[in-house]
């Protein structure tokens, strides 16, 4: 039983990390998948959460000497201060919005139908903004201005619908604002650090009582796993922007999604339904 739960977290730990920093919702997948390995109880719905904190770690790690700078340069510069400030005012509306309205999410749209709802039209959004004439006025992410920042915030806050994609909702939403593609996705990339670690500290605090010494395997297998997964996702990703649009992931979740819902309707898996 051991063994089968290490292989769980593993399993768990490369999803979170390949779907994260794409435009293809980690927190649809994890529910998914967590219907499947017969892992999505509180114990498993917690985990889930806090493996994110691998796939954190590789971002900073890729965006290591970025970070630093901006750390070392708050106290005497401007850019430094701008964007960190950036960053804090496009976390506020998810942070505030997911203190209000998070319970009720969870308890009532944490479920294979709404992913699956979520999947598609988020796809059919792709396919209508990479449709459009992109016009862009922001190609570097320390361009942003705190109006952008905002309405980034806002974007991403969308993403507490399961299914939505914190990142796809912030890297669509950059494109419908004016952020190149390299700026919108960066930008998810950081926005994505205050986010989730304040999205583990907060679980780890609501659930404290769920926390044992005896996880501390499941826990290290899957973080480990999040991290290399992530990283190479995050990397992939990059390369892949340079030379090509986001329709693919589009179709992706379209398919997907109906997946799910054809074997949902027809009772082929057992998704949960609430």
């Amino acid at each position: 039983m051991e063994h089968l739960l290490l292989l769980k977290a593993v399993i768990l730990g490369i999803v979170e990390g390949l779907t994260e920093f794409l435009p293809v919702s980690s927190t649809g997948h994890l529910i998914l998948a967590g219907d499947l390995l017969n892992f999505n109880d509180d114990r498993g719905k917690l985990f889930e959460i806090v493996v994110q904190s691998g796939a954190i770690l590789a971002v900073c790690w890729e965006y290591r000497a970025r970070i630093l700078n901006v750390l070392l340069g708050l106290p005497r510069e401007r850019a430094a201060r701008r964007f960190a400030l950036n960053v804090f005012v496009a976390f506020l509306p998810l942070a505030i919005l997911g203190l209000l309205f998070g319970h009720a999410i969870k308890d009532h749209l944490f479920n294979a139908p709404t992913v699956a709802t979520t999947f598609i039209v988020g796809g059919l959004i792709i396919l209508w903004a990479e449709r459009r004439r992109h016009q862009v006025r922001i190609v570097e992410v320390e361009d942003l201005r705190l109006g952008d920042a905002m309405k980034l915030g806002l974007a991403q806050a969308c993403a507490l619908i399961p299914g939505v994609s914190r990142s796809g909702a912030t890297i669509i939403g950059g494109l419908f604002f004016g952020l190149s593609r390299r700026a919108a996705t960066e930008f998810s990339f950081f926005l994505a650090i205050p986010t989730l670690l304040a999205a583990t500290a907060y679980q780890l605090y609501k659930e404290r009582a769920l926390l044992s010494f005896d996880d501390i395997g499941m826990w290290v297998a899957g973080f480990i796993a999040a991290f290399i997964s992530a990283f190479i996702a995050v990397r992939a990703l990059l390369r892949y922007i340079s030379t090509h649009d986001f329709t693919i992931f589009a179709w992706y979740r379209i398919a997907f999604g109906l997946v799910v819902f054809a074997t949902w309707h027809f009772g082929l898996i057992a998704w949960s339904a609430s």
